[in-house]
């Protein structure tokens, strides 16, 4: 099921039909045409699982497909920027590339990007677009800080004596491109399976805080970083997509909730509280959010909590 209702900014719900009709406040909270920008992609045909679906976590996508849900306009507007960058490369492709196209096998479907020769002579490379977050970027190429003893020490205060660290960033982590690697190597084998041949992948992320200087400390100074992506085994895909597309069709036929989503599905908490649409229909997550609640009431910073169950 779609979803249904929109979330006013002073935290009332209203249907979305009524909405784009009459705001029942003084000033709709953005252009109305926006709104219904926004109406139009919540309104989602499709009824078989997608590759997106299935990568997110399967209690998430149970209960996006089975319930009604209330969600913020405002939140959407990154993945209308997403859409808005998809229409400008497929206007540009001039027939000689691929772009678009959904393609299907009997475990689930998946919407390629671009397909062809996008980056170099090559002819057979995979790329995928996505408009997204310093922080995300930063995880992808492998960034992280790392605190380092300045040999000073505090002269005054509580911490008087104790040795000062200030944070330096370190280019040498683990890339953490996981989801994407899964979605792309799955597009990689619909794509093989209607015989044509995918010789590279790459992710094109364009940064939607890169003007801010919260992305200059993360290590991220560009508009757009082209990331590569290395094949996944086909046989894991299969099986890994086959799981999980078992799973769901299992709740769906019973009306059985899912377990809860896994941690790193759930962003260690941070989707559930403050991302996840369906979050408000999730015990879990509204168990969670008491608790987040709880702790901030405290004093406790975010990481201090956010990892808890």
């Amino acid at each position: 099921m779609p979803a249904t209702k929109f979330i006013c900014p002073n935290g009332n719900k209203i249907k979305i039909s009524e909405c784009l009709k009459t705001c029942p406040n003084s000033q709709r909270c953005m252009f109305l045409p926006t709104l219904r920008a926004v109406a139009n992609s919540l309104d989602r045909k499709l009824t078989e699982p997608t590759v997106t679906e299935l990568i997110a976590g399967t209690r998430e996508t149970y209960l996006k497909k089975i319930s009604n849900y209330a969600v913020d306009p405002s939140s959407v507007l990154y993945a209308l920027q997403g859409q808005a960058i998809h229409s400008i490369n497929e206007k540009n492709t001039q027939g000689e590339i691929l772009s678009e196209e959904r393609l299907k096998d009997d475990i689930t479907s998946g919407q390629f990007d671009l397909f062809g020769k996008i980056l170099d002579s090559d002819d057979g490379v995979l790329g995928d677009l996505k408009v997204t977050s310093s922080f995300k970027i930063m995880k992808a190429l492998g960034i992280y800080k790392e605190k380092v003893d300045t040999g000073e020490v505090y002269k005054s205060g509580l911490k008087k004596g104790l040795p000062k660290f200030k944070s330096e960033l370190r280019y040498d982590g683990v890339k953490e491109v996981l989801d994407w690697a899964i979605q792309l190597n799955y597009y990689r084998m619909l794509l093989e399976q209607q015989g044509f041949k995918v010789s590279k992948m790459f992710i094109q992320a364009i940064c939607r805080d890169s003007n801010l200087r919260i992305a200059q400390e993360r290590g991220i100074d560009k508009n757009v970083y082209i990331i590569p992506i290395n094949k996944i085994s086909d046989c894991w895909l299969k099986k890994y997509f086959s799981h999980k597309a078992k799973i769901l069709k299992n709740a769906l036929q019973t009306k059985t909730l899912p377990p809860v989503c896994k941690i790193r599905e759930r962003w260690e908490n941070k989707k559930c509280t403050d991302y996840c649409a369906a979050r408000e229909n999730c015990p879990y997550a509204q168990k969670i959010t008491q608790f987040t609640k709880t702790q901030e009431q405290k004093g406790l910073e975010p990481d201090d909590y956010r990892k808890t169950a």
